[in-house]
């Protein structure tokens, strides 16, 4: 009998032991989701500023899996590819086209062959569009003469994109400067074979540096080597005639910018000491002012390595910030210094001050304005109308000043102060021009100005633009679309005084184009593009903007989407899907609209739980997902129950509705979502499964904030610990299939996090599946994952969800 009870036990355990490792080759998903993953996309675009070009721009809708595998670097927060010194992340564009007014479209003459372009840059005058071209051995410099539709080569292969987009237009319109390898770089040092010179060491005596958990970081002397090399660039002015002339000598430069007249620039340049803690753009930076030839103007500020900051989100570093050119000035430069050591903590009138230096920077700077919250920039009109911004996160608060900049005597007039959460008050943002310097500024007309908003109410979007009287600050409205069966938001200001606006019409079955319309005339709007829709097998398909309550009557929404043909009169139950993405709010008002259309194409992108509306499933895509900490409370103070009460409020909806068997819902979420998903299925018994996307899962390992939490672990242990669904692995109820990338680039989001998760559920008897795909970083790019991602997320949803037993 005893051998009998073990051999049972043996059978048994042998059922639920799960299974090490699958080997398993890229698979693709079933034809329904095939015809809507794997189709051409129409172009994206660039229209100029007064809307007589339109530059389409194709691009492959992935990348393959033998692009995303080729050399990568990963140094000071970039990773770079040290063979085509261009970002190893970039999305490569294959061609380019142009529509002029009448909607023609024309093929632009000699343009490179397997093209890879990227960093499209207007000429100040927007006559010419620059590119770059990466090729097997590097990146070149391109432009296209927009007057003749033709393509251009500048440079050869000798381009350094290592740190961002390696050119920028001189004013003159027919010079660039470019960041160029330097003629002597060495090879970078080969890892694997340094010998260490000796122990990596770091020293704190004493100070906070209370950092977000970067990733790719410097870890010793070998990759500081490495960076220097991958990061320094000569600076070079090349004419289009071809000319090449010298401008800077060799250096880590991270910014160029000149000035409204082309007579100087702001050239920022990076120095040691580097840092393990921090990424590049925290390492010593000097902003240095230079005139247009290259020759050192004098320094503007020198700002050390920032490994050290107050804590709190809205912590700040002394000195100059923010340096920049004032847009309607030929050269004065602006920028903003704390008035609180950048400690939110201190309490003061005004939390930053704004000064101004005007050529030939000899002059003392001038004070021209002070803000409440922390400065967030500022709108020039001329030499007395300027409108500044500011914020402060955690009262979600922003206001808009109108003040004079000649005269910081007069007190600045508020014009707007809210909560910026708050959608449906949100007053639009201020409509601007090109000045002669093809720069945009306010427009000013008369004593008015004119804004264009989202126009989010209860009553659903609808865009508007407002004029109003500087005087008066009375508000006149100009135009709102009526979208009740479409959405058309404005997508570009061509001439506010003359009422020409280009504006981009949708609906649920009519893929987005743009239209001219006049807001002064009562003309139908003039179709400018005529994009088909790539997405016809969902043209049936039911869309719906659904509305209900959580038990504590907050308003809760989302996107409904119900299999063609569903007969809406004899419902059937069905399977359901449901997508979020929590968001904290600091007030309920804010946390319960709806910032949504139900009229907005269905597009179901690589990351979209559309797809299942094919294979008879209702999807909720967008669900509300608010997590809420008034006065004060903080959100995370009650994320689990607020959690599940919103997961709770959505299921009990679509059930009352009978719309759906609610004994077969799943949820899914990416990133914060998926950390979302885990702590459903961890706390509740609402999902038969979950779906989880590069999440993080045990926050001790993000120690000093993450999302929206900026207290640290030691201040909030229990609410680091309770929100963490790997402290809580022994409680879950549910089977979940976690995804990540093996190159998770993003903040806390480490591949680690399910690697460890999975072992923990695995250990405890889980029911689990993790599924790494390699090469990919948090977002997923390459053809063959995107669609093995989706075939084991069908898979799984037919499992567990679909056929459950």
């Amino acid at each position: 009998m005893k051998h009998i009870n073990l051999l049972l036990t043996l059978l048994i355990f042998a059922c639920f032991t799960p299974y090490a490792q699958v080997d398993l080759t890229y698979q693709e998903p079933s034809k329904e989701i095939m015809d809507l993953a794997d189709v051409p996309l129409p172009p994206s675009t660039a229209i100029n500023d007064d809307g007589s070009v339109i530059v389409l721009i194709y691009r492959n809708q992935y990348k393959s899996i033998g692009e995303l595998s080729e050399k990568e670097i990963k140094l000071g927060g970039i990773r770079t590819n040290p063979i085509t010194n261009v970002s190893s992340r970039t999305r490569f564009s294959n061609n380019i086209k142009l529509m002029h007014k009448k909607g023609d479209i024309t093929e632009v003459e000699g343009m490179p062959t397997k093209a890879r372009l990227a960093n499209f840059s207007w000429s100040p005058d927007q006559s010419k569009m620059a590119f770059t071209n990466t090729v097997a051995n590097g990146t070149e410099l391109w432009y296209i003469d927009i007057a003749n539709s033709t393509a251009h080569k500048l440079t050869e292969a000798t381009l350094n994109g290592n740190l961002g987009s390696p050119f920028t237009w001189m004013k003159d319109n027919s010079s660039i400067v470019v960041r160029m390898m330097p003629a002597n770089r060495e090879p970078l040092t080969d890892k694997s074979t340094a010998i260490p010179s000796g122990p990596i060491v770091s020293v704190n005596e004493g100070q906070k540096a209370q950092n977000r958990t970067y990733q790719d970081l410097l870890k010793d002397k070998v990759d500081e080597d490495n960076f220097t090399k991958l990061a320094e660039s000569e600076l070079k002015v090349i004419s289009l005639d071809g000319t090449v002339k010298d401008w800077a000598p060799k250096a880590i430069y991270r910014s160029i910018s000149f000035s409204p007249d082309g007579n100087y620039a702001i050239v920022s340049i990076v120095s040691k000491p580097f840092s393990y803690i921090v990424p590049y753009r925290r390492f010593p930076t000097e902003y240095v002012l230079m005139d247009k030839a290259g020759k050192k103007v004098k320094t503007i500020e020198k700002v050390p390595l920032i490994e050290e900051l107050p804590k709190g989100f809205m912590a700040e570093r002394t000195g100059k910030r923010n340096i920049a050119w004032r847009a309607d000035k030929p050269a004065t430069i602006y920028w903003a210094e704390v008035l609180d050591k950048g400690d939110p903590e201190v309490e003061v009138e005004y939390r930053d001050e704004v000064f101004e230096l005007a050529a030939p920077f000899t002059a003392e700077p001038k004070s021209i304005f002070k803000s409440i919250n922390r400065f967030g920039g500022i709108t020039w009109g001329n030499d007395d109308v300027a409108i500044g911004y500011d914020y402060w996160w955690n009262t979600r608060n922003t206001k808009t000043y109108l003040f004079n900049p000649s005269d910081a005597a007069k007190t600045p007039e508020i014009l707007n102060d809210r909560n910026y959460q708050d959608r449906y008050n949100d007053p639009g943002d201020f409509i601007t021009e090109r000045n002669e310097y093809n720069r945009s500024v306010l427009v000013l007309d008369k004593g008015d100005v004119y804004l264009e908003g989202d126009g989010y109410s209860k009553e659903g979007q609808k865009p508007f633009i407002d004029k109003m009287n500087l005087a008066s600050k009375k508000t006149v409205r100009l135009y709102q679309a009526s979208n009740e069966d479409k959405l058309e938001t404005i997508s570009k200001i061509i001439d506010i005084r003359k009422g020409q606006v280009i504006t981009r019409v949708q609906s649920p079955t009519d893929y987005p184009n743009y239209y001219l319309r006049n807001i002064k005339s009562r003309k139908a709007p003039r179709p400018v593009t005529q994009f088909e829709n790539p997405f016809k097998s969902l043209a049936g398909v039911h869309k719906e903007l659904v509305k209900y309550e959580r038990e504590d009557g907050l308003p809760l929404s989302g996107t409904l989407y119900l299999p063609a043909g569903y007969d809406m009169n004899n419902k059937e139950r069905l399977p359901l899907i449901m997508w979020a993405y929590p968001t904290e709010y600091k007030d309920k008002q804010s946390a319960g609209q709806v910032t949504t259309s139900a009229n907005e194409f269905i597009y179901p992108w690589y990351g979209s739980p559309v797809y299942w509306v094919m294979k008879g499933y209702a999807v909720l895509d967008d669900a509300s997902f608010p997590i809420v900490g008034e006065g004060d409370e903080e959100p995370n103070d009650t994320f689990i129950p607020q959690l599940v009460a919103n997961g709770k409020a959505a299921i009990d909806y679509l059930d009352e509705q009978g719309f759906i068997d609610r004994e077969r819902v799943a949820v899914g979420g990416h990133s914060y979502g998926a950390f979302m998903t885990a702590n459903l299925l961890t706390h509740s018994d609402l999902f038969a499964a979950g779906i989880a996307r590069s999440g993080a899962y045990n926050r001790t390992l993000t120690p000093f904030g993450f999302q929206s939490e900026e207290r640290n672990y030691w201040e909030a242990p229990d609410i680091y610990n309770t929100m963490s669904p790997f402290m809580n692995a022994s409680k879950m109820k549910h089977p979940l299939l976690l995804i990540h990338g093996v190159e998770d680039n993003n903040s806390g989001t480490y591949t680690m996090q399910s690697e460890r998760y999975f072992n923990a559920l695995k250990g405890l008897g889980a029911t689990v599946r993790l599924v790494l795909l390699p090469s990919e970083s948090h977002g997923y790019r390459a053809r063959e994952s995107v669609l093995h991602m989706l075939w084991e997320q069908d898979q799984w949803l037919d499992k567990y969800v679909k056929n459950k037993k």
